[in-house]
């Protein structure tokens, strides 16, 4: 409900209406919200109660890229050091569901790069048994962040409508057919050098995605922070 907005960013959220809606008692609503909560997707305030979290900021998103910056090639590099045949066959997987992704069209392709997205990288952070690493970047979110911001840029629930042109577009950049396919291509640069056990070039490869995927977002990201100046 709060991906696809029928909970809105920052809408307070009401326990007693939620479980009448999903016709559940509310104490599996309770245990659902401290869930979100622990993910950074609902807030509680005191005396107040629950409410969606509101959306990253631009800025917020630029520190995300820069964190994954400082894990994210490490995990690469001790990924390939500890590479097994499970690993291999994991990794092989998750690449054929990239195929699949890009061929769909619409909103949905934007939706299963997502997904591949997020399973691919939560992978080889986990593949780098560093468990604190793992548990790390899995509490950014950052790719159901991403999808959230592009949802609402779709809905034009960011305030003021040249903001939401400018986010759909630098989203659309980042997801449309032609940059999956660079991202696409990039992770199978990565899951080549993990699956050969060269963490050299594992460690490498990613670093230069990351930044790769952060140049992509550069040109509307630029043109937002202006609008945002003179708002």
């Amino acid at each position: 409900m709060i991906f696809n907005y029928e909970i809105l960013p920052g809408a307070k959220v009401n326990i007693d209406a939620l479980a009448k809606k999903l016709e559940v008692s509310q104490t599996p609503v309770r245990e659902a919200l401290s869930r979100l909560e622990s993910d950074g997707l609902i807030v509680k305030e005191p005396l107040k109660g629950f409410r969606a979290a509101d959306l990253l900021t631009i800025q917020e998103l630029d520190d995300l890229f820069k964190f994954r910056l400082l894990i994210e090639p490490f995990a690469a590099s001790e990924a390939a050091r500890r590479i097994d045949e499970t690993g291999k066959r994991a990794l092989r997987s998750e690449l054929e569901s990239a195929k699949i992704a890009i061929k769909i069209s619409g909103d949905e392709q934007v939706e299963a790069l997502t997904e591949h997205d997020a399973r691919f990288h939560s992978l080889i952070a986990s593949m780098s048994g560093n468990v604190v690493l793992a548990e790390s970047f899995e509490r950014t979110h950052c790719h159901l962040n991403l999808f959230r911001l592009y949802i609402a840029s779709q809905r034009r629930l960011i305030t003021g409508e040249s903001r939401a042109v400018l986010v759909d577009k630098l989203f659309k950049q980042y997801y449309n057919s032609s940059s999956g396919q660079v991202a696409i291509k990039e992770h199978e640069e990565i899951a080549a050098a993990i699956t050969s056990g060269n963490f050299k070039i594992a460690q490498k490869a990613m670093h230069q995605h990351i930044e790769s995927s952060l140049q992509r977002f550069y040109p509307a990201a630029n043109a937002l922070y202006l609008v945002e100046e003179q708002s």
